[in-house]
């Protein structure tokens, strides 16, 4: 189960801001891979980075992928198709000089057509011009780069086609797919954001990304995933914006299940497009690991068990309900115990109030009684006195 994870650009983390140096940081982090961001157009000045990045990625074997422009128009006219072709191109030649595996693009805006097979068959077409052209760059035999070993010995990148996160935008995962199914050295994008969503905050469970992943293996028939995922915040099947993971309504952990429960033959790719980036990367690095144990413990006891039912003579099946009841049980009690607890705590309170009404009485009142005993006392002793003073020999 091959799975690479890193975030979308230079991590926030990162000290300096080239593409080398967040390399750097990225794999003292962990981490395997990174997407390069393009969004709008590459600079010229750019390249040194780009081939820097290369050579270190050859080297290392990390894994580089590389984001196209946002802005795309490839439903729209002509002059509108070629302004965004004019964009796509340098994203290629970048791709190739920093051994991209991956080229993320967009189709954009419906344009003046509305969704169906005619806008699938046009998006087709342009993306199967896509990979002629990568084949032709990648391939070209007059461009000499003893420094680019991987140009000549590598493989070019594949065209990967991004779902969208809103209605109005060419994307949706049907779409996608259709399109991938036709065009040979393209790829399904899954941005897992964007087809949450647009589906009204589907991706909720493991069971949801199990039909998810099923759905692209049936379809164009792949175990190779390139994904993207950040929390989101959307409004009535549109993706308002990104947010870190732990503040939507996104949940990494039913995927993290997934993978690591039943995602063994996947070969996936997983770029953060949080605003955490790295953080969010390796948060959710961090919940793989977490279902990898869980899944370690369960595998123990299960193995715990049917060696006990082995020497009892026993099923492992007996075992685990007897466990279950027992666990019951134990619960139970913990909460008889819990109530019991309580109810020891609010008596105390009950009495205080009485308590505190019988405080005034707490003056001593027989010392009080007493006095008037005193008092009586001190009539005797007049009385004594008085007999005293008729005998004086039985005083003293």
């Amino acid at each position: 189960m091959p799975i690479k994870l890193g975030p979308a650009g230079v991590p926030l983390s990162c000290k300096g801001r080239t593409i080398v140096e967040g390399m750097d940081d990225i794999i003292s982090l962990g981490l395997e891979t990174m997407e390069v961001q393009t969004v709008r157009m590459v600079a010229p000045q750019h390249f040194e980075q780009y081939w820097q990045a290369g050579v270190l990625a050859n080297k290392t074997e990390f894994e580089m992928n590389i984001h196209g422009p946002y802005y795309s128009e490839l439903l729209g006219n002509r002059v509108e198709r070629g302004r965004s072709m004019t964009k796509i191109e340098t994203t290629l030649q970048a791709a190739r000089t920093i051994n991209a595996r991956h080229i993320t693009l967009h189709a954009g805006h419906y344009g003046g057509m509305h969704p169906g097979s005619a806008a699938n068959e046009q998006v087709a077409n342009v993306f199967a011009g896509i990979v002629d052209r990568v084949h032709e760059i990648w391939h070209d035999d007059e461009d000499e780069f003893p420094v680019f070993p991987w140009i000549k010995d590598g493989t070019p990148s594949k065209i990967g086609v991004e779902t969208s996160g809103r209605q109005e935008l060419w994307g949706s995962l049907e779409e996608v797919l259709e399109v991938v199914n036709h065009v040979e050295g393209t790829i399904p994008v899954l941005n897992i954001a964007h087809i949450h969503a647009r589906g009204h905050g589907k991706m909720r469970t493991s069971e949801d990304y199990g039909e998810l992943f099923d759905e692209v293996r049936e379809t164009i028939g792949t175990k190779e995933f390139y994904c993207h995922f950040s929390g989101v915040e959307h409004r009535s099947g549109n993706a308002m914006h990104y947010t870190q993971i732990k503040k939507s309504d996104l949940n990494f952990e039913p995927l993290a299940e997934f993978i690591v429960e039943d995602g063994g033959w996947l070969d996936i790719t997983l770029i953060s497009d949080s605003p955490l980036l790295e953080h969010d990367a390796m948060y959710m690095l961090q919940n793989i690991e977490k279902s990898r144990h869980r899944q370690l413990e369960r595998k123990a006891r299960e193995d715990r068990r049917r060696a006990l039912a082995a020497q009892t003579g026993t099923t492992p099946a007996a075992l685990a309900a007897r466990e279950e009841e027992q666990a019951k049980l134990r619960e139970e009690s913990e909460e008889g115990k819990a109530s019991e607890e309580t109810a020891e705590e609010e008596k105390p309170a009950e009495k205080k109030a009485p308590a505190e009404k019988k405080a005034p009485a707490k003056k001593k009142a027989p010392a009080k009684k007493k006095a008037p005993a005193k008092k009586a006392a001190k009539k005797e002793d007049d009385n004594v006195f008085d007999l005293d003073e008729e005998d004086d020999d039985d005083l003293f």
